[in-house]
């Protein structure tokens, strides 16, 4: 089971204890923070890049796809009402390394995998937000996608 502490430090902003490991947290300055820390919407996005991340790194180990970087962008559109909720999310996962060795195919079903079948911050934020991914190659862009279509 996991488990979080919020310890208060003032005004809106907390010390988020998660396994033994402090996140400041705040809101921006017009509504009332002092920007202490990220606002806790968008960890959630860094939520999904680390477990989008760490699922498809974890695959292409084992489909032995060698890289050398590997970076995730993710944009997140919210609604205009509150509790205004992630209603877009797009993710571009860039990949670079020998070209001959950047195995697309597989690349994409690593993705697909994580989307679909792996990863639980991706399955959670599905029921109110529409994911869709880029896939990009030495700075190219190679293909793109939704979470729940065939890839």
């Amino acid at each position: 089971m996991a488990k979080s502490t919020a310890n208060w430090k003032g005004g809106m902003a907390f010390d988020l204890d998660l396994q033994g490991r402090t996140i400041p947290v705040d809101a921006v300055e017009k509504v009332g923070g002092k920007d202490y820390g990220p606002q806790p919407k968008g960890l959630m996005l860094s939520a999904l890049a680390g477990c989008t991340g760490m699922d498809v790194t974890s695959i292409l180990g084992k489909m032995k796809v060698p890289f050398e970087e590997f970076t995730l962008d993710i944009d997140g559109e919210t609604s205009d009402s509150h509790p205004k909720v992630y209603t877009k999310i797009h993710i571009t996962y860039a990949f670079t390394g020998d070209r001959s060795a950047l195995d697309q195919k597989k690349i994409l079903r690593a993705i697909d995998l994580s989307l679909n079948d792996y990863c639980g911050v991706s399955a959670t934020l599905k029921h109110t937000a529409d994911i869709s991914f880029e896939l990009r190659l030495n700075g190219e862009k190679a293909a793109e996608g939704r979470q729940g279509e065939e890839l």
